[in-house]
């Protein structure tokens, strides 16, 4: 008893040692500063050897689509209008000038493709999957029995190609049975009533983020700087969305190929005040946020009884099989924070509070992805073990085991069971 409550404490103390981030760290890589929108970083997936006689011989995985465009066309040509509008009324300032044709140039680009995968989101899935296949090669075998499925969104839905075709390209006799179809929505991409109630228009949440955004947005400087006509910005110009405008570009420009920047256009205190308010959304709506009372993590039940299931179907079976799923960022915020991944499940009350125990671009960056490895020994036919990766980084659960990062699928099993309402 001892040991366990030991383990669960320095549990607890590497959860919170891990969510933390600071203003210098964010300010040291701005991408940071995208949240949601951060790149998938480069890495070099973690395999601590198993235990000996142990194999790999199932995979269980959710990803998020890769890296995309902004969601709409517009997020880019309102605010390319309104710099054309105040260039032919001579309002821009040099640096106005400067920002206006550089947008034309990333629109070059981004024009009728709002929403999209990006070529950079494309490779992120096939890389992942070629680490996964070279990590696990037992698990892709040609009598193999591996099924994909994504939500209908086609950034999803080509993340999903991309992975597949990365592991066709290692071994092309592989047999992936891929499926886009809203029969499988019910758990890719599922929200409660609770929830929806709480994140809706009658629900006091968007009153407390309001007031929130308020007090971290500040156009001034920025709006100065780009508009060289007090008469054109007091006519033409809302200073807190045009300086939401540069954020989402800013954010967004590393998902793309034309390697143009925006952030010389605001200060790192600037992006990083307006982070905090965009992991404030993704926390207060999707998370652990504690006035929530845990209602965002049954947004993930159903996902996590389907991992569950084809976890137990994939151990009765004699052929080694994978279960691949391709969503949303909405979809793995909760998955993380209801199985307790170490850094997704902080317990948060104030927005200010929010980014010191959790962060958007660690939980679920573009192509985020949790991995279940399931092992087992011939010589030990009743017992699995199970390993979590985080973004192909091996993870911690408040389950005990002596043999980390390999736990006792039963014990697992039961812990993820608890937690579903």
């Amino acid at each position: 008893m001892k040991k366990l409550i030991f383990s669960l404490l320095a549990f607890a103390l590497s959860l919170s040692v891990g969510a933390q981030t600071t203003r210098e760290e964010m300010a040291a890589d701005l991408n940071k500063t995208g949240g949601v929108y951060f790149a998938y970083p480069a890495v070099k997936a973690d395999n601590t050897p198993a235990p000996k006689g142990y194999k790999p011989f199932h995979i269980s995985h959710y990803g998020r689509h890769g890296s995309r465009y902004l969601i709409g066309d517009n997020d880019y040509r309102w605010i390319a209008n309104l710099l054309h509008q105040a260039d032919s009324a001579s309002a821009l300032t040099p640096l106005g000038r400067d920002f206006m044709l550089r947008l034309d140039s990333l629109m070059v680009e981004t024009d009728g493709r709002g929403g999209d995968l990006s070529p950079l989101g494309r490779r992120q899935h096939h890389d992942i999957a070629a680490r996964m296949q070279a990590n696990y090669p037992e698990v892709f075998t040609d009598k193999s029995y591996i099924t994909a499925r994504s939500t209908l969104v086609p950034r999803c839905i080509l993340s999903m190609a991309s992975f597949c075709e990365s592991l066709k390209e290692k071994n092309p006799r592989l047999a992936i049975e891929m499926e886009s179809s809203n029969r499988n929505m019910v758990y890719l991409c599922h929200s409660t009533k609770e929830s929806d109630e709480f994140n809706g228009k009658n629900g006091w949440w968007k009153e407390v983020y309001r007031k929130f955004k308020e007090s971290n947005t500040h156009p001034d400087r920025v709006v100065a700087s780009i508009f060289s006509d007090p008469v054109f910005v007091d006519r033409y110009v809302n200073p807190d969305d045009f300086m939401w405008g540069i954020y989402w570009l800013a954010s967004d420009a590393q998902n793309t190929e034309g390697k143009i920047s925006f952030y010389d256009l605001l200060t790192a205190d600037e992006l990083f005040d307006l982070w905090q308010c965009f992991n404030a959304v993704f926390y207060g709506q999707h998370a652990n946020y504690a006035p929530a009372n845990g209602v965002h993590l049954q947004n993930a039940a159903n996902l996590l009884n389907n991992i569950i299931d084809t976890a137990d179907e994939a151990i009765a079976m004699e052929n080694p099989s994978a279960a691949l799923r391709f969503g949303h960022d909405g979809n793995v915020v909760p998955l993380t924070a209801l199985m307790h991944l170490e850094g997704c499940d902080a317990v948060i009350e104030k927005p200010e509070d929010f980014y010191k125990g959790w962060c958007d671009w660690k939980v679920t960056p573009m192509a985020a992805n949790i991995q279940l490895i399931f092992f087992r020994n011939p010589k030990e036919p009743g017992k699995i073990l199970v390993k979590i990766l985080h973004n192909e980084r091996e993870t911690r659960i408040p389950v005990e085991t002596d043999i980390w990062p390999y736990y006792d699928w039963n014990a697992v099993k039961s812990y993820f069971r608890s937690n579903i309402k």
